[in-house]
């Protein structure tokens, strides 16, 4: 039995408990900072506090992502995420040549034009939706090329990745086995595109992402259809969803304190430190598992072989142990040591540095283009319930119309 008393209002695998889940998670660091959650199908443990995060994370002789990175029972998927020690190392070395330092930087001038010409679109109405007309396609785009996608089904791709996480229409959808198909169908339509983007690089290789998977090999080792296929929706995800979120996230917050926002307009070196409190704040991806390998112990608590363990990366990110004033977002914060993005250690995500690239160039151009952005009334903004990954579905916004850039 655990140490400490059950909570009818924790429930981890519960994807409308994270939409507010901050005092939950403020009494688990304190008073149950390894805590069992006996709802989730079976039970599962859930883990609060940064420096226990961090030391799972850098233990997988301990917690070991091969069972499943996911909590949920029929999560596994032939994906690095979910591969040990040495079967990762080779696998990420392989898509790791699709996010080198060159490549990332390479992508700069084409996603500053892009962001441009996103704001050049809605620039003279003096209104917009953020989400819709300018954050989801950043990261699509960047994604979606490096993917493969042809720009004419960009779109389709946009709402193959919102429907995989439950957005949309689909996560209107009360039903979770009926949500499930769905998800389902849609996953199916974007394996059937990509296995034919994957069977063309196999015959005629460009310069992307999927060409250099299906090319490419370590140790004698090249990666099967299926593999590529694996790896392209964590990509896809990873990639999309994330980012979008941090952007809307990082803007909302700059609107409830204008006092910040102005600091970055007149200093945009600042921009760069701002996106880390921004990734902070939001923490876009909400947890991973790990399983554990042998009886172990932790605060006290007894965790057996095989049991699940949540990592909760908003809560960590937001821990008085080691941030000051955690619950103030701060745009000046320095140093940031936050854990976003899916993890740290061998796990840590691939594609930080263009998410990184991708919010300074954004909020580079909306603060000089849009400086008294604001939103367009006070409702509140409409999030996506998810036990994954979640953030903003709508942002309608209002700013001083202007004319397009030159």
């Amino acid at each position: 039995m655990p140490n400490h008393p059950h909570r009818d209002d924790i429930r981890l695998l519960d994807r409308f408990f994270y939409l507010d889940p901050w005092k939950q998670f403020k009494w688990m660091r304190d008073e149950a900072p390894v805590y069992w959650d006996p709802s989730a199908d079976g039970g599962l443990w859930g883990v609060t506090r940064y420096e226990d995060v961090m030391t799972i994370a850098k233990t997988p002789e301990i917690f070991c992502s091969g069972k499943s990175s996911r909590p949920e029972r029929d999560s596994w998927i032939p994906s690095m995420i979910n591969l040990d020690e040495p079967l990762h190392k080779r696998r990420r070395n392989i898509v790791n040549r699709g996010f080198t330092p060159r490549r990332v930087a390479d992508q700069e001038a084409k996603l500053r034009a892009l962001t441009r010409s996103l704001i050049d679109a809605v620039a003279p109405r003096g209104e917009c939706d953020f989400m819709k007309d300018i954050a989801r396609w950043i990261p699509m785009v960047a994604i979606g090329d490096m993917l493969g996608v042809e720009p004419e089904d960009r779109g389709k791709l946009l709402e193959w990745s919102d429907c995989l996480l439950g957005g949309g229409e689909i996560g209107r959808i009360e039903d979770d086995v009926l949500r499930r198909e769905k998800q389902r169908e849609f996953s199916n339509e974007y394996f059937a595109y990509q296995a034919a983007v994957i069977a063309d690089r196999r015959q005629n290789p460009r310069d992307d992402l999927v060409s250099l998977l299906v090319t490419g090999a370590v140790d004698g080792d090249s990666l099967s259809d299926e593999e590529v296929l694996q790896e392209s929706l964590l990509i896809l995800i990873g990639g999309d969803e994330t980012t979008r979120h941090v952007m809307t996230g990082g803007l909302e917050q700059l609107i409830l304190h204008p006092d910040q926002k102005q600091k970055l307009i007149d200093d945009p070196s600042k921009i760069e430190v701002a996106v880390e409190e921004m990734i902070r704040w939001v923490s876009p991806i909400l947890n991973m598992n790990r399983t554990v390998t042998r009886d172990t112990t932790l605060h006290g608590e007894k965790l057996r072989e095989g049991d699940r363990v949540l990592l909760l990366y908003p809560a960590a990110n937001r821990d008085e142990r080691e941030f000051e004033h955690p619950d103030r977002f701060d745009a000046l914060r320095w140093p940031n040591h936050h854990v976003a993005f899916g993890g740290y250690g061998v796990h840590h995500c691939l594609g930080a540095s263009l998410a990184r690239l991708e919010l300074k160039i954004l909020f580079e151009e909306v603060l000089a283009r849009m400086p008294d952005v604001r939103f367009a009334n006070d409702e509140p903004l409409e999030r996506r319930p998810n036990n994954f990954i979640t953030g903003i579905e709508k942002m309608p916004v209002v700013f001083t119309p202007s004319r397009a850039s030159a």
